[in-house]
């Protein structure tokens, strides 16, 4: 993930989940351990399209529903595959065996952060750094790699992710976002219901 959308994720998780309206561009370098340039490039973005209103100490986010639309457009999660393949099992059983450590996005983090799906679904998307990975790659694909469709994506943990409880509610609609299953259209309509309104 890039840096700048480190500094979205975060701004989305005080909003939404800390409640947080008032934020400042040296609170969030000083956290996230970025350039201020970067902060305030990331902010005067936001600003710009009407999300934030910068005053003279901090700024106040106004616009939730614009941050999670600007970064859910900026985002590549494609970039960030790490590993994926077919894991010859249910998406529920792929679930239970996953390592401790990694970090669910996507459906199966929708799942578990409201207790409920939408739809049906067949891929298994999480964050992992290295040694998972290589868990991973044991656990479920202990036989050659069948050149078919994955149901197991697996995308690089940033360092950042593990400051957070559990993954951030707005990093499981951007992930949603960008995936291309017919399904998540669903999830995404769902999500949007209850964060908005």
């Amino acid at each position: 993930m890039k840096r700048i959308e480190l500094v979205y994720r975060e701004i989305l998780y005080r909003t939404i989940e800390k409640k947080e309206n008032f934020l400042t561009q040296s609170e969030l370098s000083q956290k996230l351990g970025i350039s201020l340039s970067v902060i305030n490039k990331a902010v005067n973005r936001l600003n710009d399209i009407g999300a934030v209103k910068i005053a003279q100490r901090n700024f106040k986010v106004i616009d939730i529903k614009k941050i999670l639309y600007f970064w859910a457009s900026i985002r590549n999660l494609n970039k960030d595959i790490a590993f994926q393949g077919r894991a010859e099992m249910s998406v529920r059983d792929i679930e239970r065996n996953m390592p401790h450590g990694i970090v669910f996005t996507a459906y199966s983090a929708y799942k578990f952060a409201f207790k409920d799906v939408p739809a049906d679904y067949s891929e298994v998307y999480v964050y992992a750094d290295n040694a998972e990975i290589e868990e991973i790659k044991k656990r479920f694909f202990n036989k050659k790699l069948k050149n078919t469709r994955p149901n197991l994506v697996v995308l690089k943990k940033d360092s950042f992710i593990k400051n957070y409880n559990k993954i951030p509610i707005a990093q499981i609609f951007v992930d949603l976002w960008n995936l291309n299953e017919w399904y998540s259209k669903e999830f995404i309509q769902s999500f949007e219901r209850r964060l908005f309104d």
